[in-house]
């Protein structure tokens, strides 16, 4: 079967991403004119919005037409692969709904990581998320099969990624499983880059990565598809790693950490509460994004649902693993909050946010953090800094 050539759509798709500053150096890009997405892509979902304002997501295939498919591959643009951990776009011919659980990103993403990464020739990488293998087979051009291990937690993703990097001509090491422990056997590496969203660094990558070697991994609420930093730490030989977010980015959650979404009468979870007061803190602020992030380091672990009942909305934060809730009504001007668990979560969010505004607002390239292996710390400035610790197990606020 003769393949389509896309060899100028990929030296578009590279203009692009150096037109719009990504891709920085010629490397890279002689790896994006290389390597076809469309090998990754061979069927994906397009999102558009569906009856009732609920997204549907309509199948992309090998029965799509040729141009039109490959146009659509070669966008910037992020396309889902797998609904609800199994439905692929190649097992359905209608328009259906569900959770994304796995997609290829989009490209002038994965670009900025990889640039970010400041690999040099014959580095060791570990990928955690292979996903499609599209990121893994730009890194095996740049670097070499033999120096990039990719592990990928879904048996069926890891061995369609694997068939795919076969095809492009890639007999890299993809390993399935739980990319949060890493790959020792694989280990040391020099750099270590995940596609997923944690709440935190395992501690295992560190230990799994050189001194002066550099961890890129994307950090913030599992629970939010928002509020997330992209941290860059540099691994020291005392077996810790320092470093700080360097911008905003946005994966989905890695599987072990995806949170499950609440069910039930929401204000029967709420019902008791052990305090009750107004605040003129709104909840809304927590639509930003640097407020959902310092949101998150303040209650981690914590879930945002909204609510309406008779016209009037009420927002509720949850966390689950401490069986703690906070619950915001509005109340004139103010907001009434009431709270109940073992910890208060509007209590904790409320602090750091004052402390924040007081701050000055800093950005979130501002926040910079540690990981030992007893703990996570985060901090902004210095005299005093504003600081969050989190032990490793199991999630405490200090």
């Amino acid at each position: 079967m003769n393949r389509p050539d896309s060899a100028s759509l990929r030296r578009a798709l590279a203009d692009q991403l150096e037109q719009g500053g990504v891709l920085r150096t010629p490397a890279w890009r002689k790896a994006i004119e290389a390597v076809p997405r469309e090998l990754f892509l061979p069927s994906f979902f397009r999102a558009e919005p569906g009856p009732g304002g609920i997204t549907q997501y309509i199948p992309v295939t090998q029965d799509t037409q040729e141009d039109e498919r490959l146009a659509l591959v070669y966008q910037n643009e992020t396309w889902v692969t797998q609904l609800d951990g199994h439905l692929t776009a190649d097992t359905t011919v209608r328009p259906v709904t569900g959770f994304p659980t796995s997609s290829s990103t989009v490209p002038s993403t994965v670009v900025e990581m990889l640039e970010s990464l400041d690999v040099d020739d014959g580095m060791n990488v570990l990928e955690i998320g292979t996903g499609t293998g599209y990121s893994t087979a730009l890194m095996c051009h740049r670097l070499g099969e033999d120096n990039v291990t990719s592990v990928e937690v879904d048996h069926a993703v890891s061995e369609r990624a694997d068939a795919a990097l076969e095809d492009a001509g890639y007999s890299t090491w993809t390993v399935t499983g739980d990319g949060l422990l890493g790959h020792p056997r694989r280990a040391p590496y020099d750099r270590v880059i995940a596609t997923c969203a944690l709440r935190r660094i395992p501690y295992a990558w560190v230990r799994q990565t050189r001194p002066g070697g550099i961890i890129l991994a994307t950090v913030g609420p599992s629970a939010w598809s928002y509020g997330t930093g992209l941290a860059k730490l540099t691994v020291k030989d005392d077996g810790s790693a320092v470093g700080r977010i360097i911008g905003r980015t946005s994966f989905m959650p890695a599987r072990a950490e995806a949170a499950v979404p609440l069910s039930g009468d929401l204000s029967a979870r709420a019902a008791y509460a052990d305090t009750e007061r107004n605040t003129s803190l709104s909840p809304d602020v927590l639509n930003d994004w640097m407020p959902a992030f310092l949101a998150q380091l303040a209650a981690p672990g914590t879930q945002l649902v909204r609510a309406v009942s008779d016209s009037r909305e009420t927002v509720y934060l949850f966390d689950p693993g401490r069986e703690a809730f906070a619950a915001l009504t509005t109340a004139g001007d103010r907001w009434n909050v009431r709270q109940g668990g073992p910890v208060a979560i509007w209590d904790a969010i409320e602090s750091a946010l004052t402390a924040w505004r007081n701050a000055g607002e800093p950005d979130i390239t501002s926040v910079r953090l540690e990981v030992t292996p007893e703990a996570h710390a985060y901090w902004i400035g210095d005299e005093p800094p504003l600081r969050w610790k989190h032990s490793h197990a199991p999630l405490m606020s200090n």
